[in-house]
């Protein structure tokens, strides 16, 4: 196998036939030349159907081409299970002035190791995984492995109709899923689910809890499981850890049947070190910058992409489009987006290099995101892309035609911080820092947000969301349903990290299932419960969703009574019927016929109250609604008396 040691053989001369059987091609007959230049232009994108292994029949001799990009070597070979691993069996010959290599290996078939061994001037020798495998073993081990992806997809119905599901004003409601740790075995070894066994598992729970999509951390093959998938060795290889690219595509076709799109984490930003993958990959610096300042990631210990170079623009395209073209997905989110923007990312004085303008904007990664969004959506109009942007960097989600990078959604990561911190200080002081919960109205509209609790806040010492609320057990449980409820309400699509919805009282383990056993206890079920209904009213009222990234879509009742640390607004859809009241007490004291403006007269339904008993709450309500008065109030000519509840939300809907 591809860890064994590996004898180095003779290396047969180019002209000779160093396989008994094995006519070296040129490669032409694979590689036209539109795809010689375009690869070496940076404008392929569908390199996954040239590059790497494919099954293939030569002289009516059944077999695979192989296909690497090496333009500093001097000698390649594939070595694998189907040659003893020979490095001098099966050379590749290089296709023109390329940089790639290729030929056909008669006799492989699919599920057999391999490697490229690659020699270059100066001593350099190293087998190296194929950057385009479709499949890898089982890490530890680090070969890749011959593979055919022909799967039939059962999906045609949500692929039809997804445009809609995954519209601008269409509710949205993200499910964040670790696949290794959502839920494992519930005996010893407690092994990871493999993709088949987590399919329909995952499709009914996200259906019975109303999540609209899931988004599954990294699937790209990663050798490290404590990174999370985030230091990627294999951009087109779903993680073999959960079973086949088939198994894969299984798991996607299910949750589609069920109606849940799929969105895929995708890290364009940095790749892993080991040197059996892409660094280094033909003794240089062949996908990551020469310079460190500007090819290794100081905090990741990674590499980093250089986006100036025209294959490696190629080969991260062609990554994206893949998993668009052979999964089904419906959208990616694009990690560490801040990390590409700017050149001096986490790093101080002198350890970056400036742009050819003197500047620390990353020009060529740039390029890069405004060039991988216009192509995710020439070619896939009815899939969304999302972008984890941690800066104020302006026009993340706008059109590149008007300036902007072009990803049709941003993380809203100032909502988050600014949020988790209110909820965690003590209710007395509250009243102090109402400006952390009305801030974010001054920019809500200027990207399309999604408003994230998300992984990265429930690890590394921070605890999880239940334990961020303030106080006592039962101020806890009942400040997390007010959290739910207070993202929910608010402008922008919603994401929620697995086991946040079960109250989870720990933190996300990446080596342990989420405590399902929580679920006996009543508290824990009510937080359950509440996702359950947040997520109905959101998909089932016009006037949560429709206006999401839309000015039209929100106003403020009243955001200045921080005495009483209370806050109410209108959400609005884009019929005038459709008119939800939020209101919102951020202490553990009830308000007895608290009084706001609505816009109008009538009756005005209570839809949820976070303090239902149903929930684990006090039952502090107002008996299924009130009627409106003809009582001015925060200048409108109506309005109610209300019963608030304490660390309670209620939602009001009218028909003014």
């Amino acid at each position: 196998m591809s860890d064994k040691a590996v004898p180095h053989g003779r290396y047969a001369p180019f002209g000779t036939e160093a396989h008994p059987t094995n006519t070296v091609a040129s490669g032409m007959e694979w590689f036209g030349p539109q795809d010689l230049y375009l690869f070496n232009e940076g404008s392929h994108l569908r390199l996954y159907e040239k590059m790497g292994a494919h099954p293939a029949v030569q002289g009516g001799v059944p077999g695979y081409h192989f296909a690497v990009w090496a333009p500093n070597a001097d000698y390649v070979s594939v070595i694998g299970d189907f040659n003893g691993w020979d490095r001098g069996r099966d050379p590749l010959r290089p296709v023109g002035s390329s940089g790639i290599w290729a030929g056909f290996v008669p006799g492989v078939v699919a599920g057999q190791c391999y490697k490229y061994h690659v020699a270059a001037p100066g001593g350099f020798a190293a087998d190296k995984a194929d950057p385009f495998a479709f499949t890898c073993e089982v890490p530890p081990k680090t070969a890749s492995v011959t593979w055919d992806l022909h799967y039939q997809w059962h999906d045609e119905s949500w692929m039809k109709n997804r445009r809609a599901r995954n519209a601008h004003d269409a509710p949205i409601s993200i499910y964040e899923v670790h696949l290794g740790s959502w839920m494992r075995q519930a005996d010893p070894p407690y092994h990871s689910l493999n993709y088949r066994e987590l399919g329909e598992k995952l499709a009914r729970y996200c259906r019975d809890l109303g999540f609209t999509h899931v988004e599954f951390l990294p699937v790209t093959e990663h050798p490290f499981f404590a990174s999370w998938g985030y230091q990627v060795t294999g951009y087109f290889a779903p993680t073999s850890r959960y079973g086949t690219p088939q198994d894969f595509m299984y798991l996607v076709d299910v949750l589609h049947q069920h109606e849940i799109g799929v969105i895929l984490d995708w890290v364009p930003s940095h790749f892993a070190t080991d040197d059996w993958a892409l660094g280094r990959f033909d003794g240089t610096a062949l996908y990551e910058h020469v310079d460190p300042r500007q090819g290794y990631h100081p905090d990741w210990g990674s590499y980093i992409f250089n986006y100036g170079r025209h294959e490696v623009r190629s080969f991260l395209l062609s990554s994206a489009l893949f998993w668009l073209d052979k999964y089904h997905v419906d959208g990616l989110r694009v990690d560490a987006v801040a990390s590409m923007l700017y050149l001096d990312y986490s790093r101080r004085e002198g350890e970056w290099v400036p742009n050819r303008y003197g500047g620390k904007e990353n020009i060529e990664a740039i390029d890069f995101l405004r060039r991988f969004n216009e192509e995710v959506y020439r070619h896939y109009p009815d899939v969304q892309t999302y972008a984890e942007e941690s800066t104020a960097w302006p026009m993340v989600s706008r059109p590149t035609y008007v300036g902007g990078l072009g990803f049709g959604f941003k993380w809203d990561m100032g909502w988050m911080h600014d949020t988790l911190r209110y909820v965690s200080r003590d209710p007395i002081y509250r009243k102090y820092h109402q400006n952390d919960l009305t801030f974010r109205m001054l920019y809500a509209y200027h990207e399309n947000f999604v408003l994230p609790l998300s992984h990265d806040e429930v690890v590394h010492g921070k605890g999880p969301l239940w334990d961020k609320c303030f106080g006592d057990e039962w101020q806890k449980f009942a400040g997390l349903r007010l959290l739910f409820a207070y993202q929910w309400a608010m402008t922008g699509k919603k994401l929620l990290f697995m086991g946040g919805e079960i109250a989870q009282r720990r933190e996300w383990r990446v080596d342990e299932s989420i405590d399902w056993h929580l679920l006996q206890y009543a508290p824990h079920r009510g937080v359950q419960d509440l996702v359950r209904d947040l997520n109905r009213l959101y998909r089932t009222e016009p006037a949560l969703h429709e206006w999401d990234n839309h000015p039209n879509g929100f106003e403020w009742i009243d955001c200045a009574d921080a005495a009483a640390s209370v806050i109410s607004f209108l959400r609005r859809g884009k019929s005038c019927e459709d008119i939800i009241v939020a209101v919102f007490n951020w202490t553990p004291v009830p308000r007895w016929g608290y009084r706001i403006g609505v816009p109008g007269p009538g009756f005005w339904t209570e839809l949820l109250n976070t303090d239902a008993a149903c929930y684990g709450g006090s039952n502090v309500g107002n008996r299924g609604g009130v009627y409106a008065e003809f009582v001015p109030m925060h200048g409108r000519p109506y309005s109610v008396a209300l019963n608030l509840p304490p660390l309670g939300a209620v939602f009001l809907k009218g028909r003014p």
